[in-house]
């Protein structure tokens, strides 16, 4: 764990930016798909939670969002 923790405090912001935001945009899509899968909407009629792909762009986009 020491050396993780050393690494991360070795890394450029940049990168350090650049990892925390694609850990958000997995979490969020992932967490988007779950949505989708579990909730989703039967009657087709809901924009997002009716199709797989835009529920899980929709997930992204707030994950993303959250790392800002």
């Amino acid at each position: 764990m020491n050396q993780l923790k050393e690494k991360w405090a070795n890394l450029p912001p940049a990168k350090k930016k650049t990892i925390k935001r694609t850990i958000g945009l997995t979490l969020g899509a992932a967490a988007g798909f779950t949505y989708y899968a579990t909730v989703g909407c039967s009657s087709g009629g809901c924009p997002i939670t009716s199709n797989p792909w835009i529920s899980t762009g929709w997930g992204a986009i707030i994950g993303l969002t959250a790392t800002y």
